[in-house]
């Protein structure tokens, strides 16, 4: 299955993806990559590749009232369920399901565009990088990140799928980690025009629930959900507990705190 294939999913997985990764494992991150844009009220503000909108709802907090924000995302599943999720204080969110290969958006429409963990997804990273470029006003900010690493969770997970499911399986897991470098990202930003182009490295701590049930209910949040399915309980079970005992070294009172990091993009139009 191609990269950008695989994160197709139904309104029901979508649903999982809110309650799951996008609560524990990228809502942490998203009101960093909103701080590093210098979000401002009353601007208008694209969020590419939105999911279930954690970074959306987070810039529509910080444009206020006044501004505008908008959440794109290819798959309509995460769409739906951005759509049903309490409207936070601040700017009203349009919802659209469309690809950032074509954004269908006039030129200069936006003042800051925003792609958290999305920019790995896509099947032509320039193409999606120049309609990035054009959507914004001249001087306009671009804030973009991607991993820089498989993480600690993660690479627990793939070596669990690898001994209770197969290979294939953890590949696919891990496939969202596997992200352009800080040559490539530079590389790329300043091919599309964009200037004042800076990458550098984010961290901070991650807090998950116990990994022994989280980690199956994440599971069901991907394209992988399937497989893992199709194991007995037995082995679903021996999955869990593995990666809980990878991170027991991480283990606090209701689960495990780790360290994680990311690249962090940043540029003008």
């Amino acid at each position: 299955m191609a990269k950008d294939e695989q994160w197709h999913m139904s309104v029901q997985a979508a649903a999982l993806y809110e309650r799951c990764p996008a609560r524990y494992i990228l809502g942490p991150w998203a009101p960093l990559l909103v701080e590093t844009a210098r979000v401002a009220a009353g601007e208008r503000v694209l969020d590419v590749a939105c999911g279930t909108g954690v970074v959306t709802r987070a810039a529509a907090e910080r444009a206020g009232e006044k501004g505008r924000v908008v959440g794109i995302d290819l798959n309509p599943g995460m769409i739906e369920v951005a759509r049903t999720q309490p409207a936070p204080a601040g700017a009203p969110i349009e919802w659209f399901a469309r690809s950032a290969l074509d954004l269908q958006f006039p030129d200069a429409a936006f003042d800051v565009v925003l792609c958290q963990q999305g920019l790995q997804f896509f099947p032509d990273k320039p193409r999606a990088l120049a309609e990035m470029r054009r959507v914004l006003v001249a001087g306009g900010r671009l804030a973009i990140s991607v991993w820089n690493n498989v993480g600690l969770y993660n690479s627990a997970v793939g070596e669990a799928l690898t001994q209770f499911v197969d290979n294939d399986t953890a590949d696919r897991f891990c496939a969202s980690r596997k992200a352009p470098d800080r040559d490539e990202l530079e590389r790329l930003a300043k091919a599309a025009g964009f200037a004042d182009v800076v990458v550098r490295i984010e961290r901070l701590s991650v807090h998950l629930p116990r990994l022994d049930g989280f980690v199956l209910e994440h599971l069901a949040a991907t394209p992988v959900a399937g497989a893992v399915g199709s194991v007995d309980a037995d082995a679903r079970q021996k999955l869990g507990e593995s990666v809980m005992g990878k991170l027991a070294r991480f283990a606090d009172r209701d689960g495990v705190t780790y360290p994680e990091e990311t690249h962090v993009l940043t540029a003008r139009a």
